[in-house]
């Protein structure tokens, strides 16, 4: 970031960030050789990042931030690599005993590589592939049931069910190419020809469509922020982070086309002439189907072919994550396009004024974006009449593993959770009896089986100590111990921490000793949650007492104290 300049209050000056971007930062020459080197050894950090920043002129502090923090680049990798995930659903799935099974079946602890520098095992927190869990990648092959560690192991065919996909409304917005066929470049093009970008801006303002990535922010605003400023830059964010969603890995694996068009839309509102699309690393068969639908379009002139060629038609590239999510959050993922650390940064400034290296940035979630495309074609108007009045149009509810009928399904904002629960998941599998539902993600919040009777808004939810997120739903049955559960959530919280602010770095950890100690949460708790819920820096660390207490309260007098 450049020194603070006459008249710009709030510009922070960071000599690391004007060092990197003098040599090379701005093509993201740092981060692609963090990846090679890593993926060439199975040594620590400390022994390679090093030497990739001394050979682009940089410090060794610039590649061991990056190197050390993303799980990705700090995992040892041997040749053959897994990624197994433990995150809710799949933790619910088989109550987390999954991963023993899989460090059996492979020979390997999980974090390390064993001493042939054949294998390797990584934990990570979410593939998308909730509905269908437990899961891993072995090596980008998604493998996915209870008998993970058979097929792992090779005792067992692989297994890679689809997404089921279901339109609950007649009418599909997000799933309109998937389940309608429809072609949303024909939007892009008639756009391209016969409006303005303040038609667009207008259309979207009128609709009343809000961010789908959990913060639920007016797009319009947002995109009104940073309309007409030099060098403005469209971000994608498909680093869908939260375990139990995975609807961006849906709309980007089947339907990229829809996603493309609605980061062009979003460029031509802004007047941005270049997008990225950030996909994060769990989903690499949606980086492979971006990247293609990228060429296809680039040579069908939809696209540009560089950012000097860009006008109305933008140059969108694809970006890969590295493992961590909080990068998911705004700023946290700019640090990470620039090479950095992929932590939270204080605001003001905001992104729309000084974001990816201080170009004015507006960044959308992935599901975001594809709505816009439908809002184009038939009218703000039409969007604004769907769902309830302060929170209008559809989502996409994903459902795990424990649902007899698992799946992501489009339906009306509004709609009651307890019928997306009993009419469209057809409630548990085997009969089960559901006694928790996780909503929004580890960080969102949890209903009590029987308190189900709330509309699936922002308001609503939130009125019950829970939160819509990306509205992925997890069911827990009674084969769960709660007290794991409360575990399972702190040790999540301890392990995605991004360190960057002192209450939520020390208080996911000592959240996480007391949820593991015998006794109930003490005196010190309520302390500890307050200090996290006023005074962590981002979301993240305030959002966990939060989920927790309504963990505690769905849960009721098995987590006694945990409610304070």
């Amino acid at each position: 970031m450049a020194g603070r300049m006459p008249g710009e209050p709030g510009r922070r000056p960071d000599a690391l960030r004007e060092l990197t971007a003098r040599h090379g930062g701005h093509e993201g020459l740092l981060p692609a050789g963090l990846e090679r080197a890593r993926a060439g050894t199975a040594a620590a950090p400390e022994v390679w990042a090093p030497q990739v920043t001394a050979a682009a002129g940089l410090p060794a502090a610039a590649g061991l931030g990056p190197a050390t923090f993303f799980a990705d680049l700090a995992a040892p990798r041997g040749e053959r690599h897994v990624r197994v995930c433990t995150a809710t659903a799949c933790f619910a799935a088989r109550g987390g005993r999954h991963l023993a099974e899989v460090e059996r079946a492979l020979g390997v602890t999980a974090g390390t590589v064993d001493e042939a520098g054949a294998t390797s095992l990584q934990t990570v927190h979410c593939i998308g592939y909730c509905y269908s869990g437990p899961a891993a990648l072995d090596g980008t092959l998604p493998r996915t049931g209870p008998n993970l560690a058979d097929q792992l192991g090779g005792r067992t065919e692989p297994r890679t069910p689809g997404i089921p996909v279901a339109d609950t409304t007649a009418a599909p917005v997000l799933l309109a190419g998937i389940v309608g066929g429809q072609d949303a470049w024909d939007v892009w093009r008639e756009a391209v020809a016969r409006l303005r970008p303040e038609d667009v801006r207008e259309e979207t303002a009128v609709s009343g469509l809000r961010g789908r990535g959990g913060a639920g922010f007016p797009v319009a605003d947002k995109w009104a922020a940073a309309a007409g400023k030099p060098d403005t830059v469209i971000v994608a964010n498909g680093d869908e982070g939260d375990p139990g969603s995975y609807a961006d890995r849906l709309l980007m694996e089947e339907d990229p086309e829809r996603v493309l068009t609605g980061l062009a839309l979003a460029c031509f509102a802004c007047g941005a002439g270049r997008g990225i699309v950030l996909v994060r690393s769990e989903y690499p068969r949606a980086m492979a189907r971006l990247r293609r639908a990228v060429e296809r379009a680039t040579q069908a002139g939809d696209l540009a072919p560089s950012v000097g060629a860009a006008g109305p038609r933008p140059f969108v590239e694809i970006v890969e994550g590295a493992g961590s999510y909080v990068s998911g959050e705004e700023t946290a993922l700019i640090a990470r396009l620039e090479g950095a650390r992929g932590c939270a940064r204080p605001r003001p400034p905001y992104p729309t004024d000084h974001g990816l290296w201080d170009a004015p940035t507006v960044v959308n979630n992935v599901e975001t974006l594809a709505a816009v495309p439908w809002i184009v074609a038939h009218g703000g108007a039409s969007y604004a009449r769907r769902g309830v009045p302060d929170e209008t149009g559809t989502k996409l509810v994903c459902l795990s593993e424990r649902f007899a009928r698992p799946g992501a399904y489009e339906v009306e904002l509004g709609t009651p959770v307890g019928e997306i629960v009993a009419r469209f998941g057809d409630g548990l599998k085997d009969g089960h009896e559901l006694v928790a539902l996780q909503i929004g993600g580890p960080l969102g919040g949890f209903l009590a089986g029987t308190a189900l009777d709330v509309p699936l808004t922002t308001a609503a939810l939130a009125a019950h100590g829970s939160a819509l997120g990306h509205a992925g739903m997890v069911a827990f049955d009674d084969s769960v111990d709660p007290r794991e559960l409360l575990r399972h959530v702190w040790e999540f919280a301890a392990d995605e921490s991004c360190g960057a602010c002192s209450p939520c770095r020390v208080g996911t950890r000592r959240g996480l000793g007391l949820a593991q100690g015998r006794g109930g949460p003490g005196e010190s708790y309520e302390r500890l949650a307050r200090l996290m819920g006023q005074a962590s820096l981002c979301a993240f660390g305030r959002r966990v007492p939060a989920a927790v207490r309504s963990l505690a309260r769905a849960y009721g007098p098995a987590l006694e104290g945990w409610d304070r």
